[in-house]
């Protein structure tokens, strides 16, 4: 056990790890968005949720990697589920900022029982809008939705965030990543990002882990089973085992493993 990383993690509501995977499968991640773009051409690459991802093997082969579920597992216990992942990919110069934010306003799961890992497909810089968060609002009451400013703007990944008048940005953190390294944060920290004007991408996977005691309280969501058993008395729904299609995925080292035999 890391007792290191929880205690970082307990005590500012975030933490890093560096070299979480491999640069092999960092570049992989860069690939796979760029994939994505040229396959969803009317979709912002901010955009790219969980309903997108969900049925693609290289993404379960992704949120299921080994050293990313030994992490999780530190903090959520062995029976582990891909709540969901959420690409938010800031292309050079147009990149979107994101609006100060707990993630627990926006998720309906009981309990709120949820460690999110923000693993960096490229380098995550303040040049380029690296995420940023203010230590110690993990100990802040979450914000309900109806208690957000909405912000319509089309220069905003949400569409609402907190008022900037409750917002004490002065401690704030930038999270600076090197492609292959992952932050941790909890659902309830204070968090957002600028835009990206640099002339770099700023390529990032949210991948938001749930023990299977959780509920996630969607119809017809869609969650991901990866490691351990469910729980009988929480009615989630799990996806299937995707087939690799080379028609429509993209082709990732050990892609033979998601095939039919």
């Amino acid at each position: 056990m890391n007792t290191k990383l929880k205690q970082e993690y307990e005590q500012r509501g975030y933490t890093i790890v560096r070299n979480a995977i491999d640069p092999d499968l960092a570049s992989e991640v860069e690939e796979h968005v760029h994939s994505l773009v040229k396959k969803y051409p009317n979709i912002r690459p901010e955009q790219l949720h969980h309903n997108l991802l969900v049925d693609d093997p290289f993404i379960h082969r992704l949120v299921g990697e080994t050293r990313l579920l030994n992490i999780v597992e530190e903090f959520i216990g062995h029976n582990i589920a891909l709540f969901a992942a959420h690409y938010i990919a800031k292309p050079p110069f147009t990149g979107q900022a994101v609006l100060w934010h707990q993630d627990g306003t926006y998720w309906p799961l009981e309990p709120m029982e949820v460690i999110s890992i923000w693993l960096a497909g490229t380098d995550s810089t303040n040049k380029n809008g690296c995420m940023r968060v203010i230590p110690g609002t993990q100990n802040k009451k979450l914000t309900l939705q109806e208690e957000l400013q909405e912000v319509n703007d089309g220069k905003n990944v949400l569409g609402s965030g907190i008022y900037s008048s409750q917002i004490d940005d002065t401690d704030a953190v930038d999270l600076e990543l090197n492609a292959g390294d992952v932050s941790l944060h909890n659902p309830s920290i204070v968090h957002g990002s600028n835009p990206n004007t640099s002339d770099n991408w700023r390529i990032g996977l949210t991948i938001r882990y749930i023990p299977t005691s959780t509920f996630v309280k969607i119809e017809g969501h869609r969650s991901i089973l990866l490691r351990g058993e469910t729980d009988p008395k929480v009615k989630n729904n799990f996806a299937d085992r995707p087939v690799f299609n080379p028609q429509i995925h993209m082709k990732f080292n050990g892609w033979e493993k998601w095939s039919l035999k």
